[in-house]
């Protein structure tokens, strides 16, 4: 067979790979939005106070954050496959589940038993799409793998708003957790063709694996997704609330600039995918100058009295920068990972995103309530640019199979 002709053939086995891996992935982000849109009939129902609806919602993100790094461990020891099949079911029994409870107080351990699910999710991912997909196509793989997980977003809070009046919160929790039984048979049936990343035998003189996780690339790596995460976080946290109270935008007009944000995000990851591909030796540079794009745009939210018609452009223009910029990000890490190492690695490393958003909104907010909106996206174009600090470092270093650092 002529390379021609295998090429077609390599791209349908990677789009199948990334098809199986994307829905699942969907799903742990979908199930993540499912409970704020049933808040207020919780309220309603269950007479509890909004501080213990968030909890339902803050057990299940802080559980999959504490977990990722020990299930990356497990992910490199036992294979990822059995966590990645086990992972969605338990998320989708957890859901399910809560459709029967007699008490709000019940929901909260199934919260945190979604969240034990959704832990697996990432280290057994890229453990798989490293060990399953082309070379030539990772950049695009992990750039769907990104959009799947935006469009779990995007669609858990239009799925419960058109199934709540038909079903109640019972039938359409029900409904929803159901979903993932077909997603776990569909894994289960093709699991074949998902493997795992390459292993090779550890070394004598290479690290214990704590000790990866310590070393100044992973830890600047850490660095530089965290500060990267709160920089996002405060853009959907307060974009709305900053363009109100300095420039009098209407609420209507300043949604709209935030979903002009959002767009940006989710479609810039699909173009840092291409990028990933084509520009292999130019990472670095690329997240550099799309993350100066996206806080000089930042800055010009905060700074310049724009028309109404342009604020939604120029969020756009700023998050389309930044969603580009992370598929590449991602690849870096990738490459800077030794053999055998991608679980735990990456579940060290993105157990970083859920907790920059959950750092930044407070103080962000104690900076409004000080009467200083100004300050919002100059701070969070600042995250930015002291995010490429760290940014210059991994893009320089590589992590030899021994653990070592070594200049690329």
């Amino acid at each position: 067979m002529t390379a021609d002709a295998a090429a077609p053939a390599h791209s349908r086995h990677d789009l199948r790979i990334i098809a199986l891996i994307g829905t699942g992935h969907f799903l742990s982000h979908f199930y993540m939005l499912v409970l704020p849109p049933l808040f207020l009939v919780w309220r309603e129902e269950f007479g509890v106070s909004y501080a213990a609806l968030g909890l339902a919602v803050a057990l299940m993100s802080a559980t999959t954050a504490a977990l990722q790094t020990p299930v990356g461990f497990w992910v490199d020891r036992f294979g990822a496959r059995p966590f990645l099949v086990g992972g969605t079911l338990l998320m989708a029994l957890s859901v399910s589940l809560m459709a029967v409870v007699p008490s709000f107080w019940l929901i909260l351990p199934l919260a945190m038993l979604s969240g034990v699910g959704n832990s697996v999710i990432h280290p057994a991912d890229y453990a798989i799409l490293a060990g399953s997909v082309q070379k030539s196509f990772m950049g695009r793989a992990f750039a769907l793998h990104t959009f799947t997980g935006h469009l779990g977003f995007a669609m858990a809070p239009l799925v419960v708003a058109l199934l709540l009046p038909g079903l109640g919160w019972r039938g359409t929790l029900l409904t929803v957790g159901l979903l993932g039984i077909p997603v776990v048979l569909a894994i289960l049936a093709q699991s074949s063709v998902l493997q795992d990343q390459v292993r090779t035998p550890k070394r004598a003189d290479a690290p214990s694996g704590r000790d990866l996780l310590l070393s100044k690339p992973i830890l600047l790596f850490f660095a530089f997704f965290l500060l990267s995460s709160m920089a996002g976080s405060g853009m959907q946290s307060f974009l709305i609330t900053v363009l109100g109270q300095l420039w009098g935008t209407p609420v209507a007009v300043a949604s709209f600039v935030l979903t002009g944000y959002t767009i940006g995000t989710t479609s810039g990851t699909l173009v840092g995918g291409w990028v990933a591909d084509k520009s292999k030796r130019n990472l670095f540079g690329f997240v550099v100058g799309l993350t100066l794009v996206s806080a000089t745009l930042y800055l010009v939210l905060g700074l310049v009295r724009l028309p109404e018609w342009l604020l939604p452009a120029v969020s756009f223009l700023g998050g389309l920068a930044m969603g580009t910029s992370r598929t590449p990000r991602d690849v870096m890490l990738k490459d800077a990972c030794p053999p055998g190492e991608i679980g735990k690695v990456f579940g060290f490393v993105s157990s970083s995103l859920p907790l920059g958003q959950a750092i930044m909104p407070v103080p962000l907010g104690f900076v409004i309530d000080l009467g200083y909106p100004g300050l919002v996206l100059p701070l969070v174009a600042g995250l930015l640019v002291l995010s490429l600090l760290c940014a210059g470092v991994t893009g320089r270093v590589k992590l030899a199979p021994a653990g070592a650092v070594a200049a690329e």
